[in-house]
């Protein structure tokens, strides 16, 4: 086992020394309490919720619980005693230096609509992905995703060139340091206890489950539709339950982390785009534990091998952005015509449009579809064919071909 350097350390380090409080939110066993324990200095405190007696006293004595652990303190899985955020702020307001809350938690909805009421303006919160292949993989700093050409080329020093067999051997470990480090190193029992672990200690608490096989099936047929339209009807229906508790359920994997969605792209000169998201999970090595893929090799000719390929690349950029504590305005565009594009990104005012291929030679006509953002409002900016292509290339001056591994 080894410990995997994250590319967000430094704006943790940075920001402890400007905000008194930083919260750490994140999907569960994505490394928030490992990376800060390898951060934190000799003089910080830790303590975990997760020990019941100190649960028990954060919850029902919170100053006292403060007054035994000196600042600067590193507490854990804070979300068990909302009761601390009240008095995290008298701290704050009356001096706390830089640096002397560090906060870590797995249920980041509920933290934070509680850590909102009572911290708001007063803590820098970032959210924590998983491992990014730039982590993984790669070298040096990394920085959001662009299609700027010299970022592009800048970027391209910090990937570790793959082809599509270590692409899909990539999606197929997954992005959660247990397996990655090689802690872990039986995979299917690795995935089947994050999995009880997750139903059993965040899902009970969100829904009345009395059958918690039910749930799993639920996820199975959730990944599934990885990287497609969202047909809540058709999930249900997999399961066997009824639309609204597919919808609710939907909800509970979207608040703890578990999946996300790309929301289709529209402005008021596009009057004809469509209305609903596109689904994927944080974790393709979730999918496709979930999906039944016993090998990258038999997955890379599967029948989700485009949807798949499709989430990791979703969700790597969206990692670039999280892991420089960014927001990433990222959608995709669908309309009436089925005039389809995989990603729009905005940036500095601008449209850029990004299609994502399996081929290592796409063909230069994919572009084309580019240019029905033209009639929107905002201007369209460079594009981008993210590919199978061992180098950096282009199609022409506005758009250019990007390998999957330099994301």
């Amino acid at each position: 086992m080894h410990y995997i350097k994250r590319d967000i350390e430094s704006k943790i380090l940075s920001l402890s020394q400007e905000y008194a409080c930083i919260l750490i939110t994140g999907p569960r066993q994505v490394g928030k309490t490992t990376m800060l324990r390898q951060l934190m200095s000799a003089d910080r405190n830790y303590v975990t919720l997760d020990d019941m007696d100190e649960r028990k006293l954060a919850k029902t004595d919170s100053a006292l619980f403060l007054q035994l652990h000196d600042l600067p303190v590193f507490i854990d899985e804070v979300q068990y005693a909302p009761e601390l955020f009240s008095y995290i702020k008298i701290a704050i307001d009356n001096g706390a230096a830089p640096g002397s809350f560090w906060l870590t938690g797995s249920q980041a909805f509920r933290m934070m609509e509680l850590a909102q009421e009572s911290l708001a303006g007063r803590t820098a919160r970032l959210q924590m992905p998983g491992l990014s292949q730039h982590e993984i993989y790669g070298s040096g700093t990394s920085v959001p995703f662009s299609v700027e050409l010299e970022a592009l080329k800048a970027r391209k020093a910090t990937g570790a060139p793959v082809g599509l067999e270590g692409i899909y051997q990539r999606i197929w470990n997954g992005s959660l340091p247990g397996y990655i480090s090689g802690k872990f190193t039986d995979r299917n029992v690795f995935y089947s206890s994050y999995l009880q672990t997750y139903i059993d200690r965040d899902v009970s608490e969100l829904v009345s489950l009395t059958d918690k096989f039910l749930f799993q099936d639920f996820i199975r047929a959730a990944a599934c539709r990885a990287g497609q339209m969202l047909n809540i009807h058709d999930i249900a229906k997999d399961v066997g339950v009824s639309d609204d508790t597919a919808k609710r359920w939907l909800q509970v994997l979207e608040k703890s982390d578990i999946i996300f969605y790309l929301r289709p792209y529209s402005n008021n000169l596009l009057k004809r785009t469509v209305k609903t998201p596109k689904l994927y999970f944080f974790d393709t090595g979730l999918v496709a534990y979930l999906t039944r893929y016993s090998s990258p090799e038999i997955l890379q000719n599967g029948a989700i091998n485009g949807a798949i390929l499709e989430n990791y690349v979703v969700s790597e950029i969206l990692k670039s952005y999280q892991n420089n504590a960014q927001d990433c305005l990222l959608w995709y565009y669908r309309d009436k015509s089925s005039h389809e594009i995989d990603m729009v990104m905005e940036s500095d005012g601008q449209l850029h449009p990004l299609e994502i291929k399996r081929s290592v030679n796409p063909g230069n006509e994919l572009a084309g579809a580019f240019a029905i953002l033209d009639k929107g409002s905002v201007h369209r900016g460079t594009g981008a064919v993210l590919c199978m292509r061992p180098e950096l290339s282009a199609i022409n001056s506005e758009n250019f071909i990007v390998p999957i591994w330099m994301i």
